[in-house]
Order: C-alpha cells, then structure tokens, then sequence
C-alpha cells in the first residue's frame, strides 16, 4: 500500500519579534492580510471516500484515525475560537472530514452561537442531514454548505467512492431547506474527464431554487489525489461553458476576500460562484486560517505543517500565552502558495484536506 504522511510533524510555536497588538486589535500578517475567517476541523473521519480528497486507496479499512483522546474537546475548540474573534474573526466554519460525525457537535455548535458578532457555518456532504438539520438550528447554526460533485448517480457514486446516491444528498439539502437554512451553498468539485460533462445540468437542477451552486477547480491538496494540472478545469471555461445556455453576469463580491467569484443569470434564475485557487490565485486576499482536529494551527490549505496549540492548551498555558501564541502564528505568515505554484510545489508533501478542512 502507498504510504503517505497524513498528520505531518507540527512546528513550534513562533516568537512573535515585537509584543502582540492590545487585545482586541485585528491581527495583519506579513503581507497586510487581516485574520477574518476561522476554518475548525472537528473529525478526520469521513463516510466518503472522494477520489480528490479521501481516496480509497491511501484511507483504506486499515487506515488509522485519531485517537479520541487526540481531539480537541469542545471546551477547548470554544476556548481558541473566542480569542480569535477577540482578534478579528467574524466567520466561522465547521469543517471535518464529516463534521456530522462527531458525536453531538450540535453542543459545540451551541457553545460558538453565543460568541458574539461571528457567523457560523457548517460544511457537510448532507447525507446525515435529514436527521440533523433541525438540531444544528436549533442549536445556532447560521448556514450550511453541502458538497455534492454530481447530479447523476453513476458519476456521483464514481465521485464519493462509497455508493452514496445522488438523492441522499438533495433530501439533505431539503432537510436543510426545511430547518430554515437558506440560501444553501453547493460545492461542486470539477475534474476533468470525471465529472465535467455535468457542470450544465447540475447548473440546470439548481437554477431557480433560490440555492446557490460554487464549482472549485481541483486542487492539489495535500499528497494523496494524484493531482495533475490537466485534469484542472478552468473556472473561466466552466462560466463561458454556463453562459452559451444560460447567460450570465458579473456581481460584486460579499466582502474583501471572499474567495468565490459571483455571477448571476441575467434573466434572474439565481446566483452561482466560481472558486480558481489554480488558474486565479487569490492569495493576496486570503484572511483564512485553519484549526485541525487535534489543535494545530495552519495559515494555508496547502501547509506542510501545523503550529501546536493543543499542547499549550493542556499545559495550563491562560488566554494571555495563548492569546500570543495565535497572534505570533499569524503575524509571522506569509503564504502565497497559489501565487508560486510550479509541477515542483504540486509534489510536495502537504497536510490532507480530509484533516484540515477544505
């Protein structure tokens, strides 16, 4: 079997080379950057095994997870988040693997609803929906975004890799609907040769339904994809692809660095969204920043390596140490991955999306 590092060796914490800005002060990276969104992985378990993220190969039934001792409980999780937004965070993503996994997250969910003036939001591939929509609202859940890379069943199933069918995941996203989350968010990961004859009718299934369909280039995350650039389908061609059917037009963007490009149909079917981290880097604006599931911090999707938090956490260390520990993290970054991506950087060893979050 291929072997592949899944949980790369964590740095050390940095140095921060002058004293952290006063408490509540936004934080700015070495390129001007203003930390805004917080990425938090809660489980590295999935029940899919999609081909660009958790291929069946490498996470096999042998595979070993993280222990649960190894996790960051929920208090912790709570803990780092309230410092971050104290430093600027307003956006809030739950993030796995499938974070519908582990075990009641509607109580983490509860917890980070009452830290004030973030919004909160969930990624999932909506199969565990039907049962938990109405829970994560109830529990204070802002929106939800669901996954889903095709709208026929044979490719869907050659997509997921564990004979999910198309329609598990749309009575997720009705169940999401019903619960009161709206507009919903469709992630569709566009590979070519795979699934790329389907961008116009799932494009077609969503029109209309007041949800909003993002196609994302594929992307070499992490080291286990086999990843190669002509399988990239360019966000522009998907968008000139969308237009020859149904015409489209350009729209502002929600907020500085919001990482889609947005358009419209011009007879007012909808709105839908492109994401091209390969052929339009957008690095220069990226405000994100990453919380694995066993507490390591990552500045980049693309990261080779984490900085340890769960340590400090378990030492005793009080909010003012981690406080400077965070601001030092992000005060010292300065990736731009996208920017410098060569055949060379597509090879090297990064963290798995499947433990980081997408």
């Amino acid at each position: 079997m291929k072997s592949i590092p899944i949980y790369p060796a964590s740095r050390q914490l940095p140095l921060p080379t002058d004293a952290p800005p006063p408490a509540g002060t936004t934080l700015l990276d070495k390129r001007g950057r203003a930390v805004h969104d917080l990425r938090i992985s809660v489980t590295d378990r999935c029940n899919f095994r999609c081909i660009y993220c958790m291929p069946r190969e490498v996470f096999g039934a042998d595979h070993a997870f993280l222990a649960r001792k190894e996790l960051l409980s929920f208090e912790e999780i709570t803990r780092i988040a309230r410092l971050f937004a104290a430093r600027g965070v307003r956006k809030i993503r739950i993030t796995g693997g499938e974070p519908l996994l582990r075990k009641h997250v509607e109580n983490l969910i509860a917890q980070l609803a009452e830290i004030p003036d973030v919004e909160l939001t969930l990624t999932t591939n909506g199969v565990l929906l039907p049962r938990m929509a109405g829970v994560l609202r109830d529990a204070g859940l802002h929106r939800i975004t669901v996954s889903l890379d095709a709208i026929d069943d044979a490719t869907f199933r050659k997509m997921n890799d564990a004979d999910y069918p198309v329609a598990a995941v749309l009575k997720g996203i009705a169940a999401a609907e019903d619960a009161g989350f709206g507009p919903i968010k469709v992630n569709m990961v566009v590979k070519r040769g795979v699934n790329d004859h389907g961008v116009i009718d799932m494009a077609r299934h969503f029109r209309g339904t007041g949800h909003i369909l993002r196609f994302i280039e594929f992307m070499d995350v992490g080291s286990s994809n086999g990843w190669e650039m002509s399988a990239v389908v360019p966000s522009r061609e998907i968008i000139e692809r969308i237009h020859q059917v149904f015409p489209l037009e350009q729209i502002e963007p929600n907020y500085t660095g919001e990482v889609a490009e947005r358009w419209r149909y011009r007879d007012g079917g909808g709105e839908i969204g492109v994401i091209s981290s390969v052929t339009q880097a957008f690095c220069s604006t990226c405000t994100r920043i990453r919380l694995s599931t066993e507490g390591k911090l990552y500045t980049c999707l693309f990261a080779q390596s984490g900085h340890d938090l769960r340590t400090l956490l378990r030492s005793g260390g009080g909010d003012a140490e981690l406080d400077r520990a965070i601001a030092a993290v992000w005060q010292n970054r300065e990736d731009r991955y996208s920017e410098i991506r060569t055949a060379n950087t597509a090879g090297l060893r990064k963290i798995e999306m499947s433990y980081i979050g997408g």
